[in-house]
């Protein structure tokens, strides 16, 4: 059964990751439509640089043509977000990229999104599930791509000037220019390069770029930008005396950040950073939101702002739904996902590392000091995370030791327990801890934050035990 996470619906190339699930989701999607009387309408299809990618972009198009609607097909490598724009621009019902995002190398699939280029919530994939568990795979109805595109069914084009003139609109790219800043961009062997350099380069910085080639394996590496992941990104930055390094995943929506002097910025700081700087030197108004994954430390700052953080469960579908709500500055998640208000309502890399660029050049600071800016206001929050890989045996037995028995690890002080999603777990000093099953990745996650490292590790730790990880 072919079933969507919380970020699209990805699976391992040759295994669930097929010609036949493709079509089975392109037909499910077009029921969908039939029903909601969407007939005849353009929906726009777009890919990345992964393995069977472009080819795979083409079968969702032969049937989704073949069912009575019309494609605009992205003709290029894309990043996510710039699909998630010409959805919203183009006023579509929906639209679909195939990425599997920062997962490894080996999987591949396809993320849908909903009219306003919003990642499509759990209400829509369930009835997209629905509908292809009543298609019939051998009824599928599809013209082949090339006679598509040569009856004028499938039109191709790239919407990326589009793209990033939007983006420079929402950015002062004179302050930018002004300040002369030498950036390191690490695409990580993804789909940011053309679109981020020509804004960077746009704004006059000094740029200089690593891992742009195309490489299906991602040099080997997961491309997720992480502490492990941006080593090379780090050694550059401080090599080449950058103000700046900047990577992002495979599709471009989740941003990586190294600071001047080759230090990794958790993604955690750099959503506190953002939403400061957009609040205190913008002077914007409103709250933030945040996943139930992500640091504390923005409660704070909001709070200190007199602002409000609202937290949703993992899945930026619902960091983008109360966003949409709450008309919120900012929403983001641990992972390096975020959107601003104003853009797309989805996580876009490119904007964010573009909005970073501002902030350096706004408030002439580099990004420690401006951190300790914030920190000397609202204090140090220490996060902890770990990872543990999980089989599908592996993954019932510990589902009904947390869900059914409901075992909570050896921790006195709980103030709070929630089960919505994973378990998570407030207690009396401040401090929390989470457990989860990741919805893209066979992974079963923690994360902890607290006053003091060695207490979130020791939360850490106290699940491990009880689960015996």
């Amino acid at each position: 059964m072919l079933q969507f996470g919380t970020g699209g619906w990805r699976a391992v190339i040759a295994d669930g990751f097929t010609k036949a699930n493709l079509r089975l989701l392109a037909a499910g999607l077009c029921r969908l439509m039939d029903k909601d009387g969407l007939s005849g309408s353009e929906i726009c299809i777009g890919y990345d640089r992964r393995f069977l990618s472009k080819e795979s972009a083409h079968w969702l198009a032969e049937v989704v043509v073949g069912n009575g609607y019309r494609v605009l097909m992205i003709d290029r490598s894309s990043p996510t977000p710039l699909i998630m724009y010409t959805v919203k621009a183009q006023n579509m019902p929906y639209g679909l990229m195939v990425t599997a995002s920062h997962n490894p190398a080996v999987y591949n699939g396809v993320k849908v999104f909903t009219a306003g280029g919003r990642d499509a919530d759990k209400s829509v994939t369930n009835r997209i599930e629905a509908e292809i568990a009543q298609a019939d795979g051998n009824a599928i109805q599809s013209i082949d791509y090339d006679e598509a595109l040569r009856q004028g069914l499938v039109r191709e084009d790239n919407t990326a000037n589009d793209y990033i003139d939007s983006i420079l609109s929402l950015v002062n790219t004179e302050a930018i220019k002004k300040a002369r800043l030498r950036i390191a961009l690490d695409p990580m062997y993804g789909v940011s390069q053309t679109c981020l350099r020509t804004i960077l380069m746009t704004c006059r910085c000094d740029l200089e770029v690593i891992h742009d080639r195309h490489d299906t394996l991602f040099g080997g590496k997961l491309p997720a930008p992480n502490a492990h992941t941006l080593f090379s990104l780090s050694h550059f930055v401080t090599d080449r005396y950058c103000d700046l390094g900047v990577a992002t995943d495979g599709d471009a929506d989740r941003l990586g950040v190294i600071d001047e002097k080759g230090g990794f910025i958790h993604p955690n700081t750099l959503l506190v950073l953002l939403y400061y700087y957009l609040v205190k030197y913008r002077g914007w108004r409103g709250p933030c939101v945040r996943n139930n994954s992500t640091t504390h430390l923005l409660d704070r700052v909001a709070v200190g702002l007199g602002q409000r953080c609202y937290e949703v469960p993992v899945g930026f579908k619902y960091v983008s739904a109360k966003m949409h709500e709450t008309d919120a500055v900012i929403g983001g998640e641990s992972s390096g996902g975020m959107a601003v208000r104003g853009h797309i309502s989805g996580k876009d890399g490119i904007y964010a590392a573009t909005l970073l660029a501002e902030m350096l050049a706004v408030t002439g600071k580099s990004i420690s000091a401006l951190y300790k800016e914030i920190t000397d206001t609202y204090g140090v929050l220490m996060y902890r995370e770990a990872d543990f890989k999980m089989s599908p045996a592996r993954k019932a037995e510990l589902q009904k030791l947390l869900f059914e028995k409901e075992l909570l690890p050896a921790v006195s002080g709980a103030a709070r327990i929630d089960r919505s999603d994973g378990v998570k777990l407030w207690f009396t000093d401040g401090s929390w801890v989470i457990c989860r099953f990741s919805g893209t990745e066979p992974l079963l996650r923690m994360a902890a934050e607290a006053e003091s490292a060695a207490r979130a590790e020791e939360l850490i730790a106290a699940w491990r035990e009880l689960l015996s990880l």
